[in-house]
């Protein structure tokens, strides 16, 4: 653009206020890529094809149990190549407040989740201990925990028949590591033997809550899930085959819903942007009213002055929005890191930038247009007269 050197003098012209507003700018995007990118996480994985793991639950409710025989029809179905079974357990550690991601699985769980790292001697000691545990390195260190303690864990859904209360009693046999830092957040769970749990449970027997599904070609994913589903279809506990990253949204759905809580923060933030950005445009429009007039009289077509001043406005916020967006994909690769793999995030994807660009040149044209609609219209002999 021609007049891209008169545009940027105008759009510094008070480097202060620039600055703070492009600051404030910067820090909506940031915001709006980390929602962003952490709600995309949470909602990927709908399509199975590919999948070389599955996991099945309940159509109804990832609470609903299925039977524990229903892991042998699994198995017998073509392309599965091995099945694990699990359920969910609702450990506490001596405080409420000290939650543990804890489950009752299979003896055969450990070889679906190569990813994860137990040392031949502990697993080995683990088999033939019922009540063994093997627990997550980030979660023994969070407690404490090695080799050999005994502890007792209370969960909020099972009690037990042996103790008479919610308590159940753990040998830590193993910890576990995760052979990729993308994986760390498996290394906060602790796992222990379902037979053990369905022996004490008074709650009921011979249910789990889900199965992991390893599929033997991954290209044939959506295939072998139609097929388990099919088993149980039109019985009182009909299932659902998903990805791993689906199973694991659902359940973060069914504790807050993501998508809203992110509308809601955008929204309100993108509103505050457009009033201060809108009022950053007014006002250095109306500071320089005479020399909007002055281009007008040499020349400068009333058309020519709208264009300028609107592309101040996105030229601000592109300014403004690309560095916040850049700043996002130098934090992201941290966040999972940091949240213990917790947080299934590891780069900011393309369709975010794409939003985030749209949003940038369309607020920009929004709080531009008025200010821009008014130098237009501009009376060359009110403006110079001061009036």
């Amino acid at each position: 653009m021609k007049y891209f050197h008169l545009i940027w003098a105008a759009l510094f012209r008070r480097k202060s206020r620039t600055f703070l507003t492009l600051v404030s700018i910067m820090a909506a995007f940031v915001l709006f890529g980390l929602l962003d990118s952490v709600r995309q996480a949470f909602n990927a994985g709908d399509s199975v094809a590919g999948a070389g793991r599955l996991i099945v639950n309940s159509r109804m409710s990832m609470q609903q149990p299925l039977p524990e025989s229903l892991g042998a029809r699994i198995a017998a179905v073509p392309g599965v190549s091995a099945v694990a079974s699990a359920n969910w357990f609702g450990g506490v550690y001596q405080d409420p407040r000290n939650q543990v991601i804890s489950f009752a699985v299979s003896p055969d769980y450990f070889d679906l989740y190569p990813e994860l790292d137990l040392p031949a001697d502990q697993r080995a000691s683990w088999d033939k201990t019922r009540t063994g545990a093997v627990v997550g390195a980030a979660l023994a260190r969070k407690f404490g925990w090695k080799v050999g303690d005994k502890i007792p864990l209370q969960s909020t859904i099972f009690p037990s028949r042996s103790s008479g209360s919610s308590t159940w009693t753990f040998d830590i046999v193993g910890i576990f590591h995760a052979k990729n830092p993308s994986d760390a957040g498996r290394e906060q769970m602790m796992m222990f033997h379902w037979k053990y749990f369905d022996e004490n449970n008074a709650f009921g027997s011979g249910t789990v809550h889900w199965y992991v599904v390893k599929v033997a070609d991954p290209a044939r994913a959506d295939a072998v899930a139609k097929a388990i589903d099919a088993i149980s279809a039109n019985s009182d506990h009909e299932t659902r085959a998903q990805t791993e990253q689906a199973f694991q949204a659902s359940f973060i759905k069914q504790l807050v819903n993501i998508g809203l809580i992110v509308s809601a923060i955008m929204g309100a933030v993108f509103f505050t942007l457009l009033l201060l950005t809108g009022n950053t445009m007014m006002q250095a429009v109306r500071e320089r009213t005479s020399e909007l007039a002055v281009l007008k009289t040499i020349g400068f077509s009333s058309r020519s002055v709208l264009a300028m001043v609107l592309a101040e406005g996105v030229l601000m916020l592109l300014l403004g929005g690309v560095i916040g967006l850049a700043l996002v994909s130098l934090i992201i690769p941290g966040i999972g890191t940091a949240s213990g793999g917790m947080v299934p995030v590891h780069a900011m994807a393309g369709s975010t930038w794409s939003a985030g660009v749209l949003l940038m040149v369309l607020i920009g044209v929004v709080v531009g247009l008025p200010p821009a609609w008014r130098a237009m219209r501009l009376n060359i002999v009110d403006a110079l007269s001061g009036r």
